[in-house]
């Protein structure tokens, strides 16, 4: 099974910045698309932004405009940079690799640790 690392969470007041890391070491990362996930206490795990293997993105409308996905298809990593960070961000973040079938986004059932992400006010 593919390894996914997370990293990069912290604590982060609002209106800060944070980038979020996700690595993995198999060699058939560049052929596939990867995602973010977030997930908070309480609520269903959702899906926050993906990038296609030729560098295509979508963004989910809650965080559209501050956060951007991008990977670095040489370091097997894919990134979330995460900007105006606000209260309602704060969630575990989980990455994932998958595929577009019928231009829609569908995750392989395996997953990281993941990183928590706190914002205070």
């Amino acid at each position: 099974q593919v390894q996914l690392v997370e990293s990069g969470g912290g604590f982060v007041q609002a209106g800060g910045s944070l980038r979020l890391s996700c690595t993995t070491s198999e060699s058939i990362f560049d052929r596939n698309a990867m995602g973010w996930y977030r997930q908070a206490p309480g609520k269903q795990r959702e899906l926050v932004a993906t990038i296609s293997t030729g560098g295509i993105t979508y963004v989910a409308d809650s965080v559209k405009g501050r956060f951007t996905i991008a990977r670095d298809n040489a370091k097997n990593t894919v990134y979330l940079q995460m900007t105006s960070l606000k209260t309602e961000d704060t969630a575990v973040y989980y990455c994932n690799m998958g595929a577009y079938f019928s231009g829609r986004y569908i995750g392989f059932d395996n997953w990281g640790q993941g990183t928590q992400v706190t914002v205070s006010s």
